[in-house]
């Protein structure tokens, strides 16, 4: 049938632009050939659908008076037919073609998908600080007992791990009994240190400007403010979550060092968690 060999056809093209999709895009990609090759496959497989529910399927309900049946041979006849109805021509064939055509356009899609990288796991829940990681300033040096004055700030990294953005901290230290630690936090502030993500859980500025007379930490972004007294806890503008806190103790040494991670996922990623 006229339908069918174009419906076949139809399918054909558009199993080869899949296929050729596919290689195209491992071969290092070509974005107007890729383009082109997708739209032929799936604008092959659209018109074959198409053109399969018109000329291949049956348009509504016929009906037609039956008579009587007269002879033995009618009633035999009419059995056969009934026990062993006539295969519609082509239509194995072309449902063949059909699950090529979308086996192919799947094919080509994998590759892409692959392309996407590892995917992340618990990255994002972790960042480079450690039980028993020494902080250090931008210039790698260690942080002692004595680096900061009351009021001073610093910003933060673990040793080792200065260029982990995600791990960027803010110092604080504060005068003595200054502090309101939340319930479970009462030793993570040694002599005065008290230590905030510097990632602000908005959008992910940088919240590096404290206020030593109000014991604020300002996002300069959005001006969303932070009280460093009661565990950074949002005071004004759009955050909503306080900043992530960094458990800190002193090693026999005198440095200033990690209990744990912070206690949270840092950044915006998690803005909206309870």
């Amino acid at each position: 049938m006229l339908g069918e060999r174009r419906i076949g056809a139809l399918l054909i093209v558009s199993t080869l632009a899949a296929l050729g999709l596919a290689g195209v895009y491992i071969a290092g990609g070509q974005p107007q050939a890729e383009g082109a090759l997708l739209g032929v496959a799936l604008g092959g497989i659209g018109i074959a659908l198409i053109l399969w529910a018109r000329s291949l399927t049956s348009e509504g309900t016929v009906v037609g008076d039956r008579g009587s049946l007269a002879h033995d041979e009618d009633a035999a006849a009419v059995e056969e037919r009934i026990e062993h109805p006539p295969a519609e021509p082509g239509r194995r064939g072309v449902l063949k073609l059909f699950w090529a055509a979308g086996g192919a356009l799947a094919l080509s899609a994998v590759f892409p998908v692959r392309s996407l990288g590892p995917a992340p796991g618990k990255s994002l829940l972790r960042t480079a600080w450690r039980r028993g990681s020494r902080l250090v300033d931008v210039n790698g040096r260690l942080i002692r007992v004595e680096t900061l004055q009351v009021g001073g700030t610093l910003t933060v990294f673990p040793e080792n791990a200065v260029n982990a953005g995600d791990s960027a901290t803010v110092l604080i230290r504060l005068g003595a009994d200054q502090n309101k630690p939340r319930p479970g936090r009462q030793d993570w502030a040694p002599q005065g240190y008290i230590a905030y993500s510097k990632i602000c859980p908005h959008v992910g500025c940088p919240v590096g400007l404290y206020q030593a007379d109000t014991h604020e930490l300002l996002c300069p972004c959005h001006q969303s403010t932070f009280d460093v007294l009661d565990g950074a806890r949002p005071r004004f503008g759009p955050a909503t979550r306080s900043l992530p806190q960094l458990p800190l103790a002193v090693d026999n040494q005198g440095y200033l060092i990690a209990q744990d991670d912070f206690d949270e996922p840092v950044g915006p990623g998690f803005w909206n968690r309870d």
